[in-house]
This record gives structure tokens, C-alpha cells and sequence, in this order.
């Protein structure tokens, strides 16, 4: 019997009652992140005028707090498994909400960046204490549907956040303009804050382990390598500089695992264990979860597009966007029962996302100038489904290997190769619109040329995803207390086991 199995069948590691509730309370904080990853993006032509901000300062205030994010949350996971899921979950919501006040109380570019940046950090140590508590709460049979739930927080809270901005926008409540969008985080944040408190319980596990502030620091490094000249490099006219830095952050990363190795010869933890990668589930997971989530940048171009462009309010252009949930729904209701296919799910879901990403692009060339949010409608329902197709199947996909000590380990990772995706998704997508736009194209074209780049991302996810093992996934809960034997079938088929380090003995509190 493993150590994990010890902790399951002890009293204190029943599954709550509570546990749909809970989950339900939690996701908010998943749904929040999604909406202020996106919130912002109908603002920005109000805040380019209000703050007097450049294109790139425009890109950094959405950039930032994604960049932030995917460098916080191995630390945020870390801490939570050391001083409690629950805990961290707490400080990092009480933490969200006061960033969100400082960023609505901007004066400058300056200071909504930074704002952003720490709002990215309080995010990190809430939102992936919730995959950790979703693996410690729920036994396997009803995983995938709260797996669903969860990818289907991603996803709504993805478009929630245009909606809501435009709401807000459209209000212009106390004469604020853009402001709301941030200030409306405070009430609602605290009153999550209290329900959380009541009805989350806390785990940990009890293995006290050190934290790897270098391998933090290299890893920060690596990503701030390729994004700063990505989102700069077209304000400063491409110096070298920009493609050497572009150039090395590969090599940055690779220094990166070299050291965390290191780390782990010493008999110290590493922030990413370097086993987790050697499963072809995990890094297959991760490569097509950068690319894909990359794509969602569409959301900036078209935005920024609708309002400047086509002449729409922010709430017009929101009501526009607002139509994906309506394919998210319809994918995530399908999504639980082709979850056990796998990759074939993934890949359609791509191949889906790229379909509905061109009929977007055609519509906006061929009825520019005369544009209508229900022209837009058949391209974002048939994207919006396979958003709902990948984003909870991806998830199970990289899981379904793991032993529950390190789906903490893991879910960071996956978190933190969304964030990247999404932060490198602005950079690439925003520099090639915003590159044509003040080139002097017109700014359909430019839009037109931005949406193209999209589609060729879900492309190029697509085919990485054959990265993915082949076969079906097993979500099945014979029996749920067998994790040794699930732990010995992803040592065969996977790769190499975690090290006895990654696997500490789970401590739940009721």
C-alpha cells in the first residue's frame, strides 16, 4: 500500500459532502482569473485615451498580468501544499481583490501595469489551489464532470470578461469609464471570500520542503526573455538585441532543467520536478496547451478591431463576443463522454477551433465596413465548441497518469502553460495586428491578418497534439483506492516514475 493510499483510507480523507459547493465556490476563482486575464481588453481603446497609453503599454497591461501569473504559480501551488490549500486560496483571494482596487485606481500606464502584474501574483496563489483540492475532494468516477466544470470556468470566463466589460462601460457607472471593470472585483471578491472561509476545508501535505527561489528566478527569466522583446520590440524598431534575447530564452530553459536536476541531486525540491516532463502525457499536455491557449488573442484583435474599426461601443462589441458561450455550452455538454477518447478529442477540438476562427476571419473581410454582431455568431458558436472540446479533456489527459500527490505538481504546470500560452499569444498575435495597423494598413486587414495567425496557431496545436499518448483515458472508479496500481500502469506506459521526494504523504483537515 502507497503512502497515498494510507492517506485515503484514514476518516479525515472521506470526500466531503460539501464537495459540489465547494467546487462551485472555488471556481469563482478560476472564473475571475479568466475574466480579468480578458476584462480589460474591451477597455483598451478607453484606456489608451483616459491614461494617454501606447500600444505597447496597451499589450503589457493585459501581458503583464499573465506573465506574472505563470511565474507565480509553481510558488502559489508549493505554498499551498505546504501551508495549506485552503489558506493560500484564502490570502490569494483577499490579495486579488486588493490589486484590483489599486488597477482601477490607476493614474498612469505606469501604475495599471504594475497593479496588473500583482493582480497576476494574487492569482497565482489562489487559482491553483483548485485543481489540488478538486483531485483531494472528488473520487475519480466524478472527476471528469468537475473536470468539465472546471474548463468550462476557463472558457466562460474568457468571454464573461468582454460582457462584463462592456456592461460596465456602457453604464459608465459614476462617471468612471473603464474603471468598474476592475473596481466590481471588491464586492463581489469579498463575498466570495466569506463562502470560501465557510466551506472550503484545508489539506496539505505533511512533508516540509524547501523552496526553489533560483530555479523561480531562471524560470521568470526564460519567459520575460522571449515576451519583453516580443511585445517591445516593435516600439523600439527590432533592435538586436530583441532577437538575441528571443534566441536565448530556449537556452535559458534548458538551463532551467538542468538546474532543477541539480536541485534534486542536493536532496532539495525542486519548483518543477523534472519527472513530471518525462511523461508523454504531461509534456504533450503542456506543448498543446501553450499553443492553443495562444490563440485566444483573437480576443484582443477583435475587440480592439470591433471598436476602432467597425465603429462599436463596448458593449456592442461584447454582445458580439458573447456568442461563443453559446458553443461552449453545446461542447461542454458532450465533452464528460468523449473524454475517455483522449488525444482524438483534442485534436478535433484544434481542428474545430481553427474551422471556427477562419468563418470569423472570412466574415470580418467580407462584410467590412457593414459588420453585424450576428454576422459573427456561426464562427464564435463552432469555436467556442472546441474550446469546450480541448480545455477539460487536455486537463484529464495530463491528470489521468498522475498519482494525486503530485496533481498539485502537475495542475501548476498546466496552469502555468495556459498562462504562458496566453501571455505569448498577446505578444505574437498583438505585435503582428498592431504592426500592421500602424504600418498603415487598414484596419480590416490588419484584422484580417491578426485572425490568420490565430488559425494557424490551432493548427499547429493540432498537430502537436499527436504528442499526446494514443489510446483511450481511463476515468473509470472501480475502484478508487487502487492509486498504486494507476501509479505502476503510468510508470510502464509513461515514463519514469516521480522520485519518492515528489511524492509526500496527503494530509486533509476536515
Amino acid at each position: 500500500m502507497t503512502v497515498e493510499q494510507q492517506a485515503d483510507t484514514t476518516p479525515t480523507a472521506e470526500y466531503s459532502p460539501k464537495r459540489w459547493a465547494t467546487l462551485a465556490v472555488t471556481l469563482f476563482a478560476v472564473f475571475m482569473d479568466m475574466v480579468d486575464n480578458t476584462v480589460l481588453n474591451v477597455a483598451l481603446p478607453a484606456v489608451q485615451e483616459d491614461l494617454d497609453a501606447s500600444s505597447a503599454q496597451l499589450e503589457w497591461s493585459v501581458a503583464g498580468y499573465t506573465l506574472a501569473f505563470a511565474a507565480a504559480m509553481i510558488t502559489g501551488s508549493r505554498l499551498g501544499d505546504q501551508l495549506g490549500r485552503r489558506r493560500i486560496y484564502l490570502i490569494g483571494l483577499g490579495c486579488f481583490v486588493a490589486t484590483s482596487a489599486l488597477a482601477g485606481a490607476a493614474v498612469n500606464p505606469e501604475m495599471l501595469i504594475i497593479s496588473r502584474v500583482f493582480q497576476g501574483v494574487a492569482a497565482a496563489l489562489m487559482v491553483p489551489q483548485v485543481l489540488a483540492m478538486l483531485q483531494v475532494d472528488f473520487p475519480k468516477s466524478e472527476r471528469p464532470k468537475a473536470m468539465s466544470l472546471y474548463g468550462m470556468s476557463l472558457a466562460v470566463g474568457g468571454i464573461g470578461g468582454p460582457l462584463l466589460g462592456g456592461v460596465l462601460l456602457e453604464a459608465d457607472l459614476f462617471d468612471l469609464g473603464w474603471r468598474p471593470v476592475f473596481f466590481i472585483n471588491v464586492p463581489v471578491g469579498l463575498a466570495a471570500l466569506i463562502a470560501a472561509a465557510v466551506l472550503t476545508r484545508e489539506s496539505r501535505v505533511e512533508t516540509r520542503e524547501s523552496f526553489d527561489i533560483r530555479g523561480t528566478l531562471i524560470a521568470t527569466v526564460g519567459l520575460i526573455s522571449l515576451l519583453f522583446p516580443l511585445v517591445q520590440g516593435r516600439e523600439l524598431d527590432w533592435p538586436w538585441w530583441t532577437f538575441a534575447l528571443m534566441i536565448a530564452c530556449p537556452v535559458i530553459l534548458w538551463l532551467f532543467v538542468r538546474y532543477e536536476h541539480r536541485v534534486i541531486a542536493r536532496g532539495e525540491s525542486p519548483i518543477i520536478n523534472p519527472a513530471l516532463l518525462h511523461h508523454r502525457s504531461s509534456l504533450g499536455g503542456l506543448l498543446v496547451a501553450i499553443l492553443f491557449f495562444c490563440g485566444m488573442a483573437y480576443q484582443l484583435v477583435l475587440t480592439v478591431h470591433l471598436q476602432t474599426g467597425e465603429g462599436y461601443s463596448p458593449l456592442r462589441t461584447a454582445v458580439a463576443l458573447v456568442t461563443f458561450t453559446v458553443g461552449v455550452g453545446i461542447g461542454s455538454s458532450v465533452a464528460p463522454q468523449l473524454m475517455p477518447l483522449g488525444r482524438r478529442v483534442v485534436l478535433l477540438g484544434c481542428a474545430v477551433m481553427a474551422v471556427g476562427m477562419g468563418v470569423i476571419t472570412w466574415t470580418v473581410d467580407h462584410y467590412s465596413g457593414s459588420l453585424e454582431w450576428w454576422h459573427l455568431a456561426p464562427g464564435m458558436i463552432v469555436s467556442g465548441i472546441g474550446l469546450a472540446m480541448v480545455a477539460g479533456t487536455l486537463l484529464t489527459i495530463v491528470l489521468a497518469q498522475m498519482p494525486k500527490s503530485a496533481s498539485g505538481a502537475a495542475s501548476s504546470l498546466i496552469n502555468t502553460s495556459i498562462q504562458v500560452g496566453v501571455a505569448t499569444g498577446v505578444a505574437i498575435v498583438g505585435t503582428v495586428y498592431f504592426t500592421f495597423l500602424e504600418d498603415g494598413h487598414s484596419p480590416t486587414d490588419s484584422a484580417v491578418v491578426g485572425l490568420l495567425t490565430v488559425v494557424g496557431l490551432y493548427v499547429l496545436a493540432g498537430l502537436l497534439a499527436f504528442v499526446l499518448p494514443p489510446g483511450r483515458v481511463d476515468v473509470s472508479d472501480a475502484d478508487d483506492t487502487d492509486d498504486e496500481t494507476d501509479h505502476d500502469h503510468a510508470a510502464a506506459t509513461a515514463g519514469p516514475a516521480l522520485p519518492p521526494e515528489a511524492e509526500p504523504k496527503a494530509r486533509v483537515a476536515p
